[in-house]
């Protein structure tokens, strides 16, 4: 019996570490779109219906395994926090296509700079999942990024309400944007508080 579990368990890592992958790869993709000023929402979209079907992969796997590596509360926080971080990248590529957004503003790109390393930090955590070896920096890195984020946010918004060749749809638009990407960031974190948790579960 212990030995027909064991797969069934490392499969969690494997799909985590999938979803993580697929978290870094949709973050790059909006970094890269709004530095470039250029739609990437197709390929944004596809990355989300592939994370759909890792997590739909991972709720399913949860109800038919009787001895999960960690609790099966925190693997399900976990998928809909991982899966969630690609949500928002690909809503934030959606409303920048629906805004018809012609320039992008110097903050956003910022923005997308710093989601981009919280990309790159998250799928380390979730790779660290089995044994939480030197995560504590990567966790404290993640929610530096995410403090950093709050920071742009207030200078973007205070920005956005100084400049007055600006229209009211165009303030409205991006108060919008903005808000998404902090949100996008937000989940980031979130998913470094779920995994933090879990580590101390499994101290």
């Amino acid at each position: 019996m212990k030995l027909n579990l064991i797969p069934r368990e490392r499969r969690f890592y494997e799909l985590f570490k999938q979803q993580g992958a697929l978290v870094n790869e949709s973050l790059t993709e909006l970094r890269d779109s709004l530095l470039e000023g250029r739609s990437r929402h197709p390929r944004l979209r596809e990355l989300e219906h592939e994370c759909d079907d890792v997590t739909r992969e991972i709720y399913n796997l949860t109800n038919r395994t009787f001895t999960t590596p960690m609790e099966q509360e925190d693997i399900l926080l976990l998928a809909h926090g991982l899966d969630q971080v690609v949500d928002l990248a690909e809503e934030v590529s959606d409303k920048v296509d629906l805004y018809e957004i012609a320039s992008i503003t110097d903050s956003a790109k910022r923005f997308g700079e710093c989601l981009a390393k919280a990309g790159v930090e998250v799928a380390n955590a979730v790779d660290k999942l089995e044994d939480f070896n030197d995560i504590d920096p990567v966790l404290l890195e993640i929610h530096r990024l995410e403090n950093e984020g709050d920071s742009m946010t207030r200078s973007a918004l205070q920005k956005l309400f100084e400049t007055n060749h600006k229209t009211a749809a165009d303030v409205i638009k991006w108060k919008d944007l903005y808000s998404l990407l902090e949100s996008t960031l937000d989940e980031c974190e979130s998913v470094a508080e779920i995994i933090e948790t879990i580590a101390i579960k499994n101290a």
